[in-house]
């Protein structure tokens, strides 16, 4: 497969998809029933990567605990109004062994589906939980020690954060999994990177996983760096990251790591081996609706932000649709997919879903489809299926006012894209609730002495320029509140 600088990758709810299907055919599903027409869909859209959410073994202790957690179950019922039991199976993140779950057709069904993503050019990626294990996995009977452990104190000063597991082997006090400033998963027990075997054997691991998928999308990946696991657990602990990233990379070179990370930690993952990291930043300072903050962002050097992850949802956000008005969710998905990095989508994004679906759940609400923001997405996937999109260059551009005193050029984020085929984009976007003005020069040569047309990819508005201008005073915008346009520049 060509590497692409820009790829887009899609996230399926693999379970609640097959959910789907399972209605539509009147039986059970598995990863074989998925249709290769949706195969053929995806990549015709344009992605690079498919990442089936939630594929691996997990057990009826884990899913137990989904059923009785009384605040578990009711984000469970705002999302299905109807939940019946065999809806809650259980979180796909509380893993008991790195086998295909059986009832998705085990790991042959998995091979043949890779083999038919291979065969439209589709990479998989699957998750990677480095934190903990679901309650029922071998490890507790077999090897306690590579869980972090607790005492009777532990239990009854902190009970949210520890349990008694009784075991063939003998009680024992374990600790939850657990992110240090909430209270632990219930679902789950927290892994002991102190103990360098547990390190060698999630290695072992990643290295068999590696030989299943393209990639993997590794849960709370700063959870086990180890000034972060000696906050938690009052334990130090040996660097995993670079030992193991290079050991899988040795086995299969091009193989890809993406890092769920929050708290400022982005660059040091990449730095660690990461390909990707989450850009929770971008996403949380387009919430907040302020163009300047989202500009400083985009300040940052291409070493970072070519690997960094740019998305509007995913399973542990809110939905898009129900976060953002329509006209600022087309802006912030403008500048969210039309930057430097990984383009990032969420299944039912394109559709304007509203309701966020647990990872404990096998089913979603049915909701209507959102034609306005499906039309919108269908043209934003075909500008960037534009080799400029995937390959070319990027870069930020100054805005200055439009006439003295005149601020309201701060609402603006522009970008310019260029490639050696001599395709030249403008992005541009008002990212403000006011009509804004701004003057803006293009880092293109040899504008002067030549017309030129300006073409929006996003509607029929066009524009004639001439180059003189365009090269001593630059482009003159004037745009409505949240407005964007993804301009074309071509000789007339």
């Amino acid at each position: 497969m060509a590497t692409v600088r820009y790829p887009s990758l899609y996230q399926i709810n693999t379970r609640v998809w097959l959910t789907e299907f399972s209605r539509s055919l009147g039986r059970r599903c598995s990863l074989d029933d998925i249709p290769d027409s949706e195969l053929d869909h995806l990549a015709e859209l344009g992605f690079d990567w498919i990442w089936f959410l939630s594929v691996w073994q997990t057990g009826p202790g884990a899913q137990q605990v989904s059923r009785s957690n009384p605040d578990w179950r009711r984000d469970f019922e705002e999302t299905l109004t109807d939940l019946r039991e065999e809806d809650i199976a259980g979180s796909g993140f509380a893993i008991t062994g790195y086998t295909v779950h059986q009832e998705l057709g085990g790991d042959a069904a998995l091979a043949r589906l890779r083999e038919r993503l291979r065969q439209r050019g589709l990479k998989l990626m699957l998750d990677f939980v480095p934190n903990h294990m679901g309650l029922g996995h071998p490890w507790i009977e077999e090897h306690p020690d590579y869980f972090v452990q607790g005492t009777e104190q532990n239990l009854a000063s902190a009970p949210q954060n520890y349990t008694r597991v009784q075991r063939q082997g003998g009680e024992r006090i374990f600790a939850y999994g657990r992110d240090p400033f909430f209270s632990g998963w219930p679902d789950t027990l927290q892994l002991n990177y102190a103990n360098t075997a547990v390190q060698e054997a999630m290695i072992g691991e990643l290295l068999r996983i590696s030989g299943q998928c393209d990639g993997v999308r590794c849960d709370m990946a700063m959870l086990v760096l180890p000034d972060v696991f000696e906050r938690t657990w009052g334990q130090p602990a040996p660097m995993f990251w670079p030992t193991t990233t290079q050991r899988v990379r040795e086995r299969v070179p091009e193989f890809l790591f993406m890092a769920e990370v929050y708290w400022d930690m982005e660059w040091t993952l990449q730095q660690q081996g990461f390909d990707y990291a989450y850009d929770k930043c971008l996403y949380d300072r387009l919430r907040e609706g302020h163009a300047r903050s989202v500009r400083d962002h985009f300040r940052a050097g291409l070493d970072y932000q070519d690997k960094l992850a740019r998305f509007l949802e995913n399973h542990d956000e809110l939905r898009t649709a129900a976060t953002f008005s329509l006209d600022v969710h087309r802006a912030a998905a403008i500048l969210s997919f039309l930057s430097p990095g990984l383009r990032f989508f969420h299944q039912g994004q394109f559709d304007g879903k509203k309701k966020r679906i647990s990872p404990h759940l096998v089913r979603g609400p049915q909701e209507p489809v959102d034609q306005e923001l499906t039309h919108f997405y269908d043209g934003l996937l075909k500008i960037l299926r534009r080799p400029v999109l995937r390959n070319g260059s990027w870069e930020l551009l100054e805005c200055t006012p439009g006439w003295e005193g005149n601020g309201t050029n701060d609402g603006f984020l522009v970008f310019a894209w260029h490639d050696h085929q001599g395709e030249s984009v403008v992005v541009a976007v008002n990212y403000a609730p006011n009509q804004s003005q701004c003057h803006v020069r293009l880092p293109f040569p040899d504008l002067a002495g030549k017309k030129w047309k300006l073409q929006d990819q996003l509607s029929s508005a066009s524009y004639e320029w001439n180059g003189d201008d365009l090269a001593e005073r630059g482009m003159y915008l004037d745009m409505a509140p949240w407005q964007a346009a993804v301009f074309d520049l071509v000789l007339r």
